[in-house]
């Protein structure tokens, strides 16, 4: 049984990730909408008097769009392939970071299922994500470093981009040029952010199919798994988006030998990402956030219910 729900969680989340994969590069990119425009403090001139005081540059930000923009823009700029630009990335990432959190999920189920009554609480449910969640992001992160870095190198300069060729190309030049420690850039905020989402997602999908069963609103079937599953999705985005943003930046982050990381660590990009623009950034890329987990979470539960139907005599 613990098998099956690794090979059931892991296909029902490569589809899902595949299909809803155009979705998710929007969503990067419009996380980094306007990183690269906080304010410069200028230098004193060296021979300055002491009451000369520092000015401050403030470049002008460009004008945020929204997704449907920066999709057609992509599509119009770089061509309809950049749209599943890291796809192998995320299949890579479905098959280590969601296979592993989909088949603990169910194993920590089954051993924490009352065997009298057949039932398990929401607070167990949640613990078993929390817990399931964080070990698939450890599993994954290299993929997930490779993905969003393969999604971002389109909004680049072409003399910066770092043009990788596939995700073993990706997490091969990082680990020769950046040391085998920048595969897990970014690792607390993956597991934070892996965290959040599987006991959402999970919990709340579990929770909601039952109760639309207990009350006889509808039957077990296509109808009740596409309703639990959106409800789910938009839990998951709501709880994940902030984490997930600064995930991105904190990533997708450029250091250069010599130089100082632009981030020094997760604190830190948060922090600089609110002073320069604004509490709410935390919440830039919401719409496609929903829209690709809508989608993700609805495509995902529906695939998974009818992979478990077809093995359900193995």
């Amino acid at each position: 049984m613990g098998v099956k729900g690794f090979v059931e969680g892991g296909i029902a989340s490569i589809v899902a990730g595949c299909s809803t994969h155009p979705l998710d590069l929007i969503k990067v990119r419009m996380q980094l909408q306007g990183e690269n425009n906080a304010p410069i403090h200028s230098l004193r001139p060296a021979l300055a008097f002491q009451n000369t005081t520092t000015t401050t540059i403030h470049h002008p930000p460009p004008p945020r769009v929204g997704p449907v923009t920066v999709g057609v823009r992509i599509f119009q700029q770089e061509g309809v392939a950049a749209l599943f630009s890291g796809v192998s990335a995320t299949v890579l990432r479905q098959t280590l970071y969601s296979t592993t959190r989909m088949g603990l999920y169910e194993i920590f189920k089954q051993k924490w299922t009352d065997p009298e009554t057949r039932n398990i609480t929401l607070t167990r449910k949640i613990a078993a994500g929390l817990i399931a969640g964080g070990i698939g992001a450890a599993v994954g992160n290299p993929a997930d470093v490779a993905m969003v870095r393969m999604q971002a190198d389109g909004r680049l300069p072409v003399a910066q981009r770092r043009n990788y060729k596939s995700v073993v190309d990706a997490i091969t030049r990082m680990a020769k040029q950046e040391g085998v420690t920048s595969l897990w850039r970014g690792s607390s905020l993956t597991v934070n952010r892996a965290m959040l989402v599987t006991a959402s997602q999970l919990a709340s999908y579990d929770q909601i199919k039952e109760t639309i069963l207990e009350k006889g609103l509808m039957r077990d079937g296509l109808g009740t798994h596409v309703t639990a599953s959106f409800a789910a999705g938009f839990v998951a985005a709501v709880a994940s988006n902030p984490v997930d943003v600064i995930k991105t930046r904190v990533m997708n982050m450029k250091v250069e030998p010599g130089a100082a990381p632009p981030y020094t660590g997760a604190l830190d990009c948060a922090l600089k990402t609110v002073r320069a623009e604004g509490p709410m950034a935390l919440y830039k890329g919401f719409i496609p956030t929903i829209s690709r987990q809508g989608p993700f979470t609805v495509v995902l539960f529906v695939t998974l219910e009818q992979v478990r139907k077809l093995l359900k005599d193995f």
